[in-house]
C-alpha cells in the first residue's frame, strides 16, 4: 500500500500539473478576441474492485490507484461581443466558424478582426485570407448585376475573398421621364425640366416649353409643346420634338401628340399623363411642375464595407452599394473534436468530421448563424471561475505532494523498525 501511495501521488501530481498548465493558458488568453477556452477531463489510472459480502452494495467498490487527464475538451460557449469601430470586424454569435487560409489547408476560427489590404484582399491580421464566395457580378472590373445578396456557394467552392482595386457601377440610361404640374389657362409661356442620364454617363436637361395654340378647340384648352434635350452645360443639343396636348373644359388631359425624344443615342419617353394625372390645365389654381425619371449615374468605387449579412459591400460614387462577395461561415457535426493549431485557429479532424453548410427549408446553403458587424467575439474564459479552479488544482497538487512525503515518512519508519 505504501508503493501504490507513490503512484497514486506522483499520477495525481503530474495530472494535476497538466490540467493547472492547461488552465493557466486559458487565463492568460482572457483577453485575446475569438478565443475558445479548453477544459480538461479526468479518469481513473488503475482501479481495483472490493469484494464486498454478498456481492451486492450499493456503494462504489472500486478503489483507484492513480489518475490521469483523460482528455482535453474545447469548450464551445459563445464569448461576450465587444464593440469595435471598424466595419469589417465580424462576430458570430450562434454556431460556426471563419475559414481562413494560406498556402496549406484552411484553419477555421472565431476571431472575426479582419481588413482589407492594399489588394483588397479580406485577411486577417496577419495576412490570412478568409474563405468566402466570390459574387459573379462582376466582368472587367464592371458590375453586371447590382446585386443586394450573393447566394452562399457549396463548401467545396468557397475560395479566398479578394476584389479588384477598381471598378465601376455603369450608367443606367434613362428610358423615362414622368411630368407633372399645372399649365392652368393664361396665354404665358410655361417651362418644365429633368435631368435625364444618358449611355455615357452624361446628365442632359430635358427642357419643356409650353405655348397655347393658336387654333382653339370649342372646349378645353390646347398647348403646343416643344421638348428640347441638351447637354448639363446648355452647349450640345441632342434632339428636338414637338407636339399637342389638350384639355376638356375641366382642365383634364385629353389628348397628347408628343412621344420619345433622343437622349443621346438613348430613346426616352415623355409621359405627360392622362386625365387629372399628370399634366393640366385648371383654372383658379396653383401654377406648379414637378418631374421624375428613372436611371442612374455611373460611378467609381470608393471602397469594400462588411454588413450583419457577411455579405462585402462595394460602394461607390453615385450613392449605389451591392454585394460582391459573401463570408462563409463553417459548421462541424463535432465541434469540440477539431484539433488546436495555435491560439485561436483550428483545424479539421477525424473526430470533428468534415466542414459542412447549413441549409433552408429549399435547400439553399445559409449562413446558420447570425453575425455582426462592428462587433468581436471576446475569450470565453470566465477569470473569477478560472481562479477558483486554479485553487482547488493547486490544492490537489499539494494534497498528492503530501501524500508522496507521508509514504516516504511511513517506509523510513518500516525499515528502521526492522534494523
Amino acid at each position: 500500500m505504501m508503493i501504490q501511495a507513490f503512484y497514486t501521488g506522483l499520477s495525481g501530481m503530474k495530472t494535476n500539473q497538466k490540467a493547472i498548465d492547461t488552465l493557466s493558458d486559458n487565463i492568460a488568453n482572457i483577453s485575446t478576441v475569438g478565443f475558445r477556452k479548453s477544459v480538461s477531463e479526468f479518469s481513473s489510472l488503475f482501479e481495483a474492485t472490493l469484494n464486498l459480502d454478498g456481492g451486492f452494495s450499493t456503494l462504489n467498490s472500486s478503489v483507484g490507484a492513480g489518475v490521469k487527464v483523460d482528455a482535453t475538451q474545447l469548450s464551445t460557449a459563445t464569448g461576450t461581443l465587444l464593440a469595435s469601430d471598424k466595419s469589417t470586424d465580424v462576430a458570430i454569435d450562434g454556431d460556426g466558424w471563419f475559414g481562413i487560409q494560406a498556402n496549406g489547408e484552411p484553419l477555421y476560427t472565431r476571431d472575426g478582426t479582419f481588413s482589407f489590404d492594399v489588394n483588397r484582399d479580406l485577411v486577417t491580421q496577419d495576412g490570412f485570407h478568409v474563405l468566402g464566395t466570390v459574387g459573379t457580378n462582376i466582368v472587367n472590373g464592371i458590375v453586371t448585376n447590382p446585386l443586394p445578396q450573393t447566394p452562399l456557394g457549396d463548401v467545396a467552392t468557397q475560395e479566398k475573398l479578394t476584389f479588384p482595386e477598381s471598378l465601376i457601377f455603369p450608367p443606367t440610361p434613362t428610358t423615362k421621364v414622368t411630368f407633372n404640374g399645372n399649365l392652368g389657362i393664361v396665354d404665358e409661356i410655361r417651362k418644365m425640366s429633368s435631368l435625364v442620364v444618358d449611355a455615357q454617363n452624361n446628365r442632359n436637361t430635358l427642357s419643356l416649353e409650353f405655348t397655347k395654340s393658336a387654333t382653339q378647340p370649342s372646349l378645353g384648352v390646347a398647348w403646343d409643346v416643344v421638348a428640347t434635350i441638351k447637354s448639363a452645360d446648355g452647349q450640345t443639343p441632342y434632339d428636338t420634338q414637338s407636339g399637342t396636348i389638350s384639355f376638356d373644359e375641366k382642365g383634364a388631359l385629353t389628348t397628347n401628340t408628343l412621344g420619345v425624344i433622343d437622349n443621346n443615342g438613348s430613346p426616352v419617353q415623355m409621359d405627360l399623363g392622362i386625365g387629372y394625372g399628370g399634366i393640366t390645365a385648371l383654372d383658379n389654381s396653383i401654377i406648379d411642375s414637378s418631374s421624375s425619371s428613372d436611371g442612374k449615374v455611373g460611378g467609381e468605387l470608393i471602397g469594400y464595407d462588411i454588413n450583419v449579412n457577411g455579405d462585402v459591400l462595394a460602394t461607390f460614387t453615385n450613392s449605389e452599394q451591392i454585394s460582391v462577395g459573401r463570408i462563409a461561415v463553417f459548421h462541424f457535426q463535432n465541434d469540440k473534436g477539431l484539433q488546436r493549431v495555435s491560439g485561436t485557429r483550428f483545424e479539421e479532424s477525424s473526430n470533428s468530421g468534415k466542414p459542412i453548410f447549413f441549409q433552408d427549408v429549399k435547400g439553399q446553403n445559409i449562413l446558420g448563424a447570425s453575425l455582426h458587424n462592428f462587433k468581436l467575439e471576446s475569450s470565453n474564459v470566465e477569470l473569477a471561475s478560472g481562479l477558483t479552479e486554479l485553487i482547488v488544482l493547486q490544492r490537489s497538487y499539494d494534497a498528492n505532494a503530501k501524500s508522496i512525503t507521508t509514504a516516504d515518512q511511513m517506509i523510513q519508519k518500516a525499515l528502521s523498525m526492522h534494523k
